[in-house]
């Protein structure tokens, strides 16, 4: 992990926040909260949200400009064009006011598109991944392209599911992230590198209380960063280790559903995704995101461990 790189990443990730605030602002593009969320939620209403723009920027220009080749430029694609679905969405809920923004559907067939392109250009390279525990390559074959899909589509939707609190899907990303920067060479190690950097970047004005939201266009774009970088650097089965977080925050919320429609109408959980849960249960913002973190943290030495 280079320091250079991380410094330039996160300084890059501050300025342009600290500019795009405004601009947001004067957009009035205001996050609505939903009335079926926590109660203390309420009062966030109207903080800026597509702060998402800054970090995607910045992890563009670090990266390209501190490993310009075509992994690079892949590894960017892949983020600009899950951030581009997630803008979009922000874009049309939050600036022209139309609460449904796009359907599920278009979000998952466009995701699914995308991610088909990225499983074939990760196979012409090769369609090996590091096994755990064995830190051996094996070849998956033909499997590894539905494999590679899933995983991206997977990683995009958890990563979204857990940005719902302060900070935290900035700050579980950024320890994640520093786990691919260590166990990665080249440009999937300068990439994470640049993503830990512009998350921890974000974080300055994304801590609680924040003053302005990543939106899907963040969390999206985030989420197929790290698939992204994880699927090149064949280290991919790191990310369900490292990223325990974004699993458990999907888990809740499928659990919660199953339960509520088969239980007639039952909860699993106090409230779904996981960190809501604990919300209820009484734990502050700032606790529920520095105990993710450092499991996150954990984890991440649990992955290295394991794959190294």
């Amino acid at each position: 992990m280079s320091i250079v790189t991380y410094l330039f990443a996160f300084a890059l990730s501050s300025l342009l926040t600290f500019i795009e605030i405004p601009f947001l602002k004067k957009l009035n593009a205001g996050q609505s909260i939903r009335e079926e969320g926590p109660e203390a939620h309420k009062a966030k209403s109207g903080t800026p949200t597509m702060g998402g723009i800054a970090i995607i920027t910045a992890i563009c220009i670090v990266s390209l400009v501190c490993s310009p080749n075509m992994d690079t430029v892949f590894m960017c694609i892949a983020m600009l064009a899950y951030g581009a679905v997630g803008f979009i969405d922000d874009y049309i809920k939050v600036v022209k006011k139309r609460n449904l923004g796009l359907t599920a559907i278009q979000k998952l067939a466009f995701q699914i598109v995308v991610a088909i392109v990225i499983a074939i250009y990760a196979g012409m390279q090769s369609t090996g991944i590091v096994i755990p525990f064995i830190k051996r390559e094996i070849d998956f074959g033909w499997f590894f392209y539905p494999f590679v899909v899933f995983v991206m589509v997977a990683m995009t939707n958890a990563v979204n599911l857990t940005d719902g609190l302060d900070g935290l899907a900035s700050s579980v990303t950024a320890v994640c992230a520093i786990l691919f920067a260590v166990i990665s060479v080249g440009s999937a190690n300068v990439f994470a590198t640049a993503i830990c950097g512009a998350c921890v970047g974000f974080l300055v004005f994304n801590r609680h209380p924040a003053k302005l939201f990543m939106g899907d266009t963040g969390s999206l774009a985030l989420g197929a960063a790290l698939a992204a970088c994880a699927i090149l650097s064949k280290n991919v089965l790191a990310l369900p280790v490292a990223g325990g977080i974004y699993v458990l925050e999907a888990l809740s919320v499928i659990i919660q559903v199953f339960v509520f429609k088969t239980q007639n109408g039952r909860r699993f959980f106090r409230m779904a995704p996981i960190h809501h849960h604990f919300e209820l249960g009484g734990w502050k913002e700032r606790k529920v995101v520095v105990v993710f973190a450092a499991i996150t943290l954990v984890l991440s030495v649990i992955a290295y461990l394991i794959m190294k």
